[in-house]
């Protein structure tokens, strides 16, 4: 509520009164209203206030509680506590779940130079224990080289030396086992349920020289085909990737992709170099069953099913491009390179499957972008029969064929 204050003018003529009023005697000059006067007052208000303030929280707030304390028909407020909240925990406590399985893989070959001279050549990845006596998975660019030494260094801080298990001839993976008990292990994750904008956490060994580096962000996209190179020219392709802008630097390949409860969900594996923060890793459900997997790797061999076809996945683009009949299934392609389309004395071959027919369904489910041809056969094993439906020439027709081993 605000006070009206009223202010009586000063005027000259007949009210002298007023005018006269509080004026200086004659012959003296007025005195300086003062600056001193109101910086000493401030000076002063600020130092009575800082001590009654004192005075307050130490003597007449405390005497004041106790009084109320005893009256019981006063309720005092609850003790107020101070709590701290930590940002970003969910990722915090996702990171310490899994960290302790990640390690980095220290590579080691013998190069000869062009003098004869022998020198060593050194490289660095990382990879995630898979079972507690010593299964380590990682890339097939990182642990490929059957000549080169392997170091295992875990996040406890031990070197363990490491040998190759098992290559992956579908995948760009590969299993390392070293000489250990009582590891502690990844828990495994399910990559079909992974969605565009989740939250998802990358670590690794970054440029193989930052071990256990963790970065976050989310996924940006699934279903992904991409074809994958390394320094030495060598290339492979990649379907069914996930997109992630989680920073993923060299050193990363075959580290762990984690959602937020600390699940492994991917496998990092290559970057796009024409792009900022745009990553790719292998999705985690190539391995599983798992233990079939684990089962494969102890035997010496990771065993994958074929049918024996090279293609390319249909899109709306491609279909108006090619003038194709659907836009969407995989196209068995030959490529401009000349290789075969179809692989000779394969099921496909056998089969009857030629250059040119599209592949748009498999045992009733339909290929598309985000079920691929390849990643549908990979949840089969040799031996299963599957029904394809193919169009050849603007007609559908379906064959049957039985999947054989990948060499």
């Amino acid at each position: 509520m605000s006070q009206e204050i009223k202010i009586q003018k000063i005027n000259s003529g007949d009210d002298s009164e007023f005018a006269t009023e509080n004026l200086p005697p004659k012959n003296q000059p007025p005195k300086k209203s003062g600056g001193r006067r109101i910086v000493w007052m401030i000076i002063i208000s600020l130092i009575f206030g800082g001590i009654g303030g004192v005075l307050a929280d130490k003597l007449i707030f405390p005497f004041i509680e106790q009084k109320l304390a005893h009256n019981k028909n006063v309720v005092l407020p609850e003790k107020v506590e101070k709590v701290t909240v930590q940002e970003n925990s969910a990722t915090i406590e996702a990171v310490k779940k899994v960290s302790p399985a990640v390690v980095s893989i220290l590579t080691t070959r013998n190069v000869e130079d062009i003098f004869g001279q022998t020198t060593q050549q050194k490289g660095g990845g990382t990879g995630f224990i898979l079972t507690s006596d010593g299964l380590i998975l990682t890339n097939k660019h990182v642990a490929s080289d059957k000549n080169a030494s392997y170091t295992v260094l875990t996040s406890d801080g031990k070197d363990l030396k490491a040998t190759i298990m098992a290559a992956d001839p579908a995948n760009d993976l590969a299993v390392l086992k070293v000489d250990a008990k009582n590891l502690p292990i990844v828990e495994i994750g399910d990559s079909s349920e992974l969605v565009p904008g989740q939250d998802v956490i990358a670590i690794g060994n970054a440029l193989g020289e930052y071990q256990n580096t963790v970065t976050a962000g989310v996924i940006s996209a699934v279903g992904r085909a991409i074809v994958a190179g390394d320094t030495q020219g060598s290339s492979e392709r990649i379907e069914g990737a996930i997109q992630t802008d989680a920073a993923i630097n060299p050193g990363n390949s075959g580290g762990p992709l984690v959602n937020i409860e600390g699940q492994v969900v991917g496998i990092n594996t290559a970057v796009d170099q024409n792009g900022q923060t745009i990553g790719f890793a292998i999705p985690i459900n190539v391995i599983k069953p798992i233990d079939n997997f684990i089962k494969s790797v102890r035997a010496g061999k990771i065993v994958r099913p074929m049918i024996g076809v090279r293609y390319i996945p249909i899109t709306k683009e491609l279909a108006s491009m090619q003038n194709l009949p659907v836009s969407e299934g995989a196209l068995v392609y030959k490529g401009s390179g000349g290789t075969a389309a179809v692989i000779s004395g394969s099921p496909a071959d056998q089969a009857g499957i030629q250059d040119g027919d599209i592949i748009t369904y498999i045992n009733g489910q339909k290929i598309d972008a985000t079920h691929s041809l390849s990643s549908l056969i990979q949840q089969m094993k040799p031996g299963d029969e599957v029904e394809l439906t193919i169009l050849r020439d603007g007609k559908e027709q379906k064959v049957k064929l039985k999947l054989s081993e990948m060499q």
